[in-house]
């Protein structure tokens, strides 16, 4: 394995690069106007958009991972195929209802509604509409017992937030910044009943009173049924489910064939992958996410001035977050979800994963990670963008991992999902934005060096990278040694010139006659 290290000097000239390509007086904050497309958005361009936010999250997901007692290839193969059977229905019906398809992470949709543009109340009442649609569907993209119907709770915000570029090439669908898209989410996580939570401001918006329990109050049939004649659908659930069924038929799902990668996954090429080209492999999973970012939205997207630095902030702390991942610890980034980053990391090779070297090595890459991030803050104030309020919760996991894209020909999107990936976000959730937490498997198959790194709560307020780096080297961790020896050698002083050759002194000419040797 080549060394995997963080160099101060190459994290800071990242920074600095990334910074200075992000400029405030070259951000350009837009109001967003009738039919303006969010779609390939430059990372200098944001729009304010007045919107409703629907989140949908699958609440059986799990039990669709532990439908098995060891999470096989079976296991997966199941939950991808169910995943995918329900992210093709809702991208109908997105579709179909002209909303904004923001992002499909896993068990989790995000999706916006604009329409119509001069009227919240109206807004509202169609996506209470939409997210029942999204309901009574999915309670009808089941196949059989091991592909069942999607059981939903969606939750629903309005108001303003910032929409930013959230990808690289070929992908680069909106990402919505703010309090409606962050306390949406929260209403669709925010318990394991079915049905549709609205905010209090979402709730007053349309003339309902406002509740005590947002996470625990859900709308009547009688409330639906009004936000459903208020809003007139253009489509019905019997449409969507007939237009869905033909599209399992004339583009079937293909099955699921898994392959290991050869570490690292720094080369896996995600935009290769398919159902039939999908990998899978003991690895580990970690979610480093934004500590307190909703808030610093919040505080400066009042002003053109400060919404400047909100989005230079969020391009230069999610590059650098990434760059740690992929260059200096040669993980992947599987996608950013908001103000988080979500990667996989494996040492070892294409059959053999060696759990403890890849452990050691993402204890590294986290710590590593809060390094830079700290080291961001700072370069970032230098240069007159103050974020020092921000924090990073990071939690990571080890266990079988997958790595494929699912949804509609020629818009499909990265997923890797399995129990470790749901443990590594439980494991960040956890956490305040000073700490990073490692999950129960990868604890119980780390070196004594992390065991000892992170005590028995299994969780470490600031750990950066030199703290992580010297008290497990100091315990034998190899990864660890192996790391600090290589940062040594980098901070080794340059050698002397060498002395010149010397010569002895004698006659010179050719060694034979004519010149010929």
């Amino acid at each position: 394995m080549a060394g995997r290290n963080w160099n101060k000097d190459r994290a800071q000239k990242r920074i600095d690069t990334k910074a200075d390509q992000l400029p405030t007086k070259d951000i350009e904050i837009k109001k967003y106007v009738r039919d303006t497309s969010l779609s390939g958005l430059a990372n200098n361009v944001a729009y304010r958009v007045d919107g409703v936010h629907l989140y949908a999250d699958i609440l059986n997901l799990k039990d669709m991972l532990a439908v098995t007692d060891a999470e096989g290839e079976t296991c997966h193969k199941r939950t991808l195929r169910f995943l995918n059977l329900h992210y093709r229905a809702v991208h109908r019906i997105l579709q179909r209802v002209d909303a904004v398809r923001v992002d499909f992470h896993n068990q989790r949709l995000h999706s916006v509604v604009t329409k119509p543009y001069d009227d919240e109340a109206k807004r509202v009442h169609r996506a209470i509409a939409i997210a029942q649609l999204i309901i009574d569907v999915l309670a009808r993209t089941g196949e059989d017992a091991d592909h069942p119907a999607a059981l939903v709770r969606a939750g629903i915000d309005t108001g303003e937030a910032l929409a930013v570029n959230n990808g690289r090439r070929g992908h680069r669908e909106p990402l919505f910044l703010g309090e409606p898209a962050n306390h949406a989410a929260k209403r669709a996580g925010g318990g394991s009943a079915m049905g549709i939570f609205l905010t209090n401001k979402a709730r007053k918006a349309i003339g309902l009173n406002e509740v005590a329990s947002e996470n625990g109050t859900s709308l009547t049939a009688t409330e639906i049924a009004k936000s459903q004649g208020e809003a007139k659908l253009e489509v019905t659930s019997d449409e969507i489910v007939k237009e869905w069924q033909e599209d399992l038929k004339n583009l079937p799902i293909g099955t699921f064939n898994f392959s290991g990668h050869t570490p690292p996954y720094a080369t896996l090429d995600f935009e290769s992958l398919s159902a039939a080209n999908s990998r899978r492999q003991d690895a580990t999973s970690v979610y480093a996410d934004l500590d307190g970012f909703t808030k610093y939205v919040g505080a400066n997207i009042t002003t053109d001035d400060k919404a400047k630095h909100v989005v230079r902030t969020l391009h230069v702390l999610r590059a650098e977050l990434d760059a740690v991942l992929h260059e200096d610890f040669k993980g992947r980034k599987v996608r950013f979800i908001g103000d988080c980053v979500h990667g996989l990391l494996v040492e070892g090779t294409s059959q053999t994963t060696d759990a403890e070297e890849t452990i050691s090595n993402m204890t590294l890459c986290a710590a590593a990670m809060r390094s830079s991030f700290d080291l961001a803050l700072k370069r970032l104030k230098d240069k007159g963008t103050d974020a020092t309020g921000l924090g990073l919760a990071i939690g990571f996991d080890f266990g079988p991992m997958n790595a494929t894209r699912l949804g509609m020909k020629g818009e499909l999107i990265r997923c890797s999902v399995s129990r470790g990936v749901l443990s590594a976000e439980g494991e960040q959730a956890r956490c305040a934005g000073t700490e990073t937490a490692i999950g129960g498997t990868a604890y119980s198959k780390a070196s004594d060096a992390v065991k000892k790194l992170f005590g028995e709560g299994r969780k470490r307020s600031k750990l950066d990278y030199d703290t992580a780096v010297n008290e497990m080297s100091d315990k034998g961790d190899k990864a660890a040694k192996m790391a600090r020896a290589l940062s040594a050698s980098l901070l080794q002083p340059a050698s002397a010139a060498a002395q010149p050759f010397a010569f002895p002194n004698r006659p010179t000419g050719p060694a034979k006659p004519g010149g010929f040797a």
